[in-house]
């Protein structure tokens, strides 16, 4: 999405699904859209264990990004999670790095 399009949207991140008129999302109730935001969180999970971290619902609304060593920061939508890991870590998070595809393709969770 562009940036004009975050500015002029809602509140709302634009790869969640939000029943309102005029907007097409196939999770039309509230336990269809939870359901689908638990199943992102799951995968984001995935990747942010390779870092240390976890990431948790935070009333439906948030998230909360936390380390091993229980440093926790709340994480408005997945758009800007992989810069709160980077301040949280201290360093450089890429969930593309090869390295960390190679070890999620190993686990094969």
């Amino acid at each position: 999405m562009c940036s004009l399009c975050g500015v002029l949207g809602s509140g709302e991140y634009w790869a969640d699904a939000v029943a309102r008129p005029g907007v097409y999302t196939r999770n039309t109730n509230a336990i269809e859209r939870r359901r689908e935001r638990a199943k992102r969180m799951r995968i984001a999970n995935r990747v942010l264990a390779q870092f240390g971290m976890a990431l948790s619902d935070w009333q439906g609304s948030s998230f909360l990004l936390s380390t091993r060593t229980g440093k926790t920061e709340i994480v408005e939508d997945l758009g800007h999670l992989w810069t709160a890991a980077e301040r949280l870590r201290g360093g450089v998070c890429d969930p593309l790095a090869l390295p960390v595809i190679e070890r999620l393709e190993r686990s094969g969770d």
